[in-house]
């Protein structure tokens, strides 16, 4: 991964300033700290910040065309590259690096836009012709790579990260009422919004051409599942056989070609099935040794590190672990904030923040990751809820189908342990509107939804003020009703969940806070368009998940691992808030005049959840939620709004390369 970002006069615009876009780069040095690169233009610039992992001593950017007129900065991989530029060279193309970049420069000039169904990766890109004066920004298919752009007083600017954007002197940060209470409910915006006013991001699949100082949106490719009926046949063994044959073949190939790189590459591995599977497949294809690194936890209702080690040794690897205490969340909190960009409610991000920093220090820029499998493949408890309420909703009467919900969460000791009567009017929420399109998540957004009852009356106004016109729900795409219910809940986890949480606050912001790239085998997009033409057996069977990767890691796995059943990755909120571990800034943030000045939080409301905190009572997940999403918006708010925190400007010690654009013809 690297980090880019940019500036584009839509008017008559003067030269962008050369200091401009070192600032803005400067804010993304932790994406790409190893060289910069600079192109200035007629109204526009460039910027890219390196993280080297291919062709390591000629790959600096920008990088230009034969002839100069077509100019790229890139972020992220492409890994089908070494095939395009055979490609790409039988047509005549002539190549001054070995890297992707350049390969994405010079099918752009084949093909346009259409270049990007080309290719297999991931990836957030900027391309500026000079000719056509245009600029052509583009984001991978499932939003692995961010991009942010807003346009401020007749002037685009863009960045990886918000941070970047805010650099601009255009540019001024307010968060946005109506994001905060999507925050406050999907866990996430909803694309392609942030939690800034102004500020948007390029859509997961899509690309933003700006021309004569009109930007236009296109999508060019879309999450879609096969209509009821219409997935793959399903009768028989030699069915189920073939599917095990081509979704191991796909793995495999998915696997192999991430990785290529021109430095080492590790490999997270959770103790779970999907990262394991991602493990043992690496351990088969690659040619050298493979390192490891896992998250254990001190709190032992967290810590699956029993499993880690048992995988490690079964496969062979030179095993990391980092641990994660209470304290341990709670002091890189702010930090996990800053690269978020976005309240968080779960202090899930923080172990996985002290997860890239292990793996960096050992000397790591790469590591596989098994995201992506529950969401494609229905590894997530949320699919089988919603296959319980529908079959409770056949008799909503039951007494007795509810109860197949408490041993669905046996694992979560306050749902476990509560009669049915609670199961039943916590679950039971529209049990019977079946064919709701939120049906399956309907449940988790409302509960969600009540920690905004610890937003300030003024905050809550601004809110009902901007659903009167702008909306802001979830917009289902054109064929979502002729898809089947496990279908129609896959997609809203990988259109909502995936990019805009798990991949972002989770994954590359973590990853990149230290230099280090995911790379995700799951997410190939041939892999996601395979399983969402299966049948829903294949991928859920009565209330087996993931049915058809289970079968085929029986020949990679140890039938320990292969069959155990999912749990999801948690870790402790409120415990690593409470008086006698939390820092100074916690009491800080929450205090009433602290929540006066944001003007975001009810601070009588919020004394109460403070004083359960300090009092150490035992507090519910809807409670949990809004101290870690209070925590995190006040933060945010501090660090963004109240005041901008600054980074090291680049100088003369950086390797900073400066192009100009000379007359073309």
């Amino acid at each position: 991964m690297c980090g880019i970002a940019g500036v584009l006069g839509l008017d008559d615009a003067p030269p962008v300033e050369e200091s401009c876009v070192r600032q803005m780069l400067a804010m993304l040095r932790h994406r790409g700290p190893d060289e910069f690169g600079i192109f200035l233009g007629d109204g526009v610039a460039l910027g890219s910040a390196r993280l080297s992992i291919l062709d390591l001593s000629t790959g600096q950017q920008p990088i230009a065309n034969e002839d100069g007129s077509i100019w790229i900065v890139f972020n992220g991989e492409v890994f089908n590259h070494p095939e395009l530029r055979t490609q790409l060279e039988a047509r005549g193309h002539r190549f001054s690096t070995r890297t992707d970049t350049e390969v994405v420069l010079h099918l752009y000039e084949d093909a346009g836009p259409d270049c990007l169904h080309r290719l297999n990766g991931q990836f957030a890109v900027a391309i500026w012709n000079a000719r056509e004066r245009s600029l052509f920004l583009a984001r991978d298919r499932v939003g692995i790579c961010p991009l942010f752009y807003t346009v401020a007083d007749g002037t685009l600017v863009f960045g990886s990260e918000v941070k970047a954007v805010a650099r601009h002197p255009k540019v001024q940060l307010r968060l946005d009422p109506l994001s905060l209470a999507q925050v406050f409910t999907y866990w996430s915006t909803l694309s392609p919004r942030s939690v800034f006013e102004g500020i948007r991001e390029v859509p997961p699949g899509s690309s933003l051409t700006v021309r004569e100082g009109r930007v236009s949106l296109q999508k060019y490719w879309q999450l879609s599942f096969a209509a009821a009926g219409e997935s793959a046949a399903a009768d028989g063994d030699r069915a189920e056989g073939e599917a095990v044959e081509r979704l191991r073949d796909l793995l495999v190939d998915a696997v192999a070609i991430r990785l290529r790189a021109d430095v080492s590459v590790g490999a997270y591995l959770s103790g779970g099935l999907d990262s394991s599977v991602i493990s043992s497949v690496a351990r088969r294809v690659g040619t050298g040794r493979l390192d490891t690194f896992s998250i254990s936890f001190s709190d032992a209702a967290f810590d699956e590190s029993v499993f880690q080690r048992e995988m490690a040794e079964y496969l062979g690897t030179a095993h990391q672990v980092a641990t994660a205490s209470y304290a341990d969340i709670a002091r890189v909190f702010p930090d996990v904030v800053w690269h978020a960009e976005s309240p968080v409610l779960r202090t899930a991000p923080a172990p996985m923040f002290l997860l890239s920093d292990l793996v960096r220090r050992n000397g790591y820029k790469v590591v596989l990751t098994g995201e992506g499998a529950d969401e494609f493949l229905a590894g997530y408890d949320i699919f089988k809820e919603a296959k319980v309420r529908r079959f409770w909703a056949r008799q909503p009467a039951s007494a007795r189908r509810p109860k197949l919900l408490q041993r669905l969460y046996g694992d979560i000791a306050r749902v476990s342990g509560t009669g049915p009567g609670f199961l039943s009017a916590f679950f039971g929420h529209r049990l019977t509107e079946v064919d709701a399109p939120d049906y399956s998540h309907a449940v988790r957004w409302r509960n969600t939804a009540r920690t905004q009852r610890f937003f300030s009356e003024g905050l809550m106004a601004a809110v009902a003020d901007s659903r009167k016109t702008e909306g802001g729900e979830v917009e289902y795409p054109a064929d979502f009703g002729s898809w089947g219910p496990l279908e129609r809940s896959q997609y809203l986890e990988a259109a909502i969940f995936l990019p805009s949480y798990l991949l972002s606050s989770q994954g590359d912001r973590m990853m990149m806070a230290h230099s280090v790239e995911g790379r995700f085998p799951f997410l190939d997009h041939r892999v996601i368009e395979f399983c969402n033409r299966l049948p829903a057996r294949f991928k859920l069977r009565v209330l087996e998940d993931k049915y058809l990767l289970r079968a085929l890691a029986r020949d990679w796995l140890p039938r320990r691992v292969s069959q155990r059943p999912k749990r999801p990755y948690r870790a402790p909120i409120h415990r690593c808030f409470a008086s006698d571990v939390a820092p100074g800034y916690v009491r800080e943030l929450l205090a009433p005049a602290a929540l006066r000045d944001s003007g975001l939080f009810n601070p009588l409301a919020v004394g109460q959840l403070v004083q359960k905190l300090e009092k150490g009572l035992p507090l519910g997940e809807t409670d949990d939620m809004a101290v870690a999403g209070i925590v995190s918006t006040q933060l945010l708010h501090s660090q963004f709004v109240a005041s901008k925190r600054h980074t090291v400007p680049l100088d003369d010690r950086d390797r900073v390369k400066v192009c100009r654009q000379q007359r073309v013809s």
